[in-house]
């Protein structure tokens, strides 16, 4: 299958990546702010299955056509899109400046879906595209302080994964969201300082490799929980 993993330079994002590429019939491409991580990932690949372009995207409307360049380039068709690129400032609402607000919205919302649109064209029947969202974006969820920005761009991820399965029913591609619980990374750490997740970083990836693969079999246009506690 050939696989675009948005935001796998670190945390689940990264260890997805490598999971996939255990695979030798896989081929990823993967995309991250730290390009020097990507490479040394790319180079110690042991199917040598993936490789790699370096993408803010905070700047994805200046860098569309040569993103656009770059994965027509590699694939004539992309089987799985995994959105797992996230942004989070923790801060009261009040004093969240305009620009780490936008930030958030770019990475975890506007980012996404502008990748969305440049791949979809190179998506066949059968294909499926998984979104990472957060419980804090779950309706009806546990809300924390400091997290209103961030929480509101992953619940318009979710939203936008439930109304592209509509649209895009008529190709036969398939359109889920995750909202993922706590896990154990930096992001967590940074949100929740001093608690420790129930979920690694290696034991999600291993539930999102399974249902990136699988997934579009049972579920369409869902947004589905993976949550052991709360936070």
């Amino acid at each position: 299958m050939n696989i675009i993993i948005n935001g796998a330079s670190s945390g689940i994002g990264k260890e997805t990546a490598l999971r996939l590429s255990a695979d030798s019939d896989n081929q990823i491409l993967i995309t991250g702010r730290n390009e020097a991580e990507m490479k040394k990932m790319a180079n110690e690949s042991v199917n040598e299955n993936i490789s790699y372009v370096k993408l803010d995207l905070v700047q994805i409307k200046k860098e569309t056509e040569s993103l656009k360049h770059q994965i027509y380039n590699r694939f004539s068709r992309i089987d799985i899109l995994l959105n797992i690129a996230g942004s989070l400032v923790v801060k009261d609402f009040m004093k969240l400046s305009d620009d780490e607000s936008r930030e958030m919205m770019d990475v975890n919302f506007f980012g996404p879906a502008a990748l969305t649109r440049l791949v979809v064209p190179l998506m066949p029947r059968g294909s499926h595209i998984v979104n990472i969202s957060s419980m804090g974006g779950f309706q009806g969820s546990s809300k924390y302080r400091g997290l209103s920005v961030y929480s509101a761009s992953k619940a318009a991820l979710a939203c936008l994964s439930e109304c592209l399965s509509l649209e895009l029913a008529g190709q036969g591609i398939i359109v889920n969201c995750l909202a993922l619980g706590s896990v154990q990374t930096e992001m967590f750490l940074n949100a929740f300082p001093g608690f420790t997740a129930p979920v690694t970083p290696q034991g999600m990836a291993e539930f999102i490799e399974w249902f990136a693969i699988n997934g579009c079999r049972f579920f369409n246009g869902k947004v589905l929980p993976v949550a052991l506690g709360n936070p």
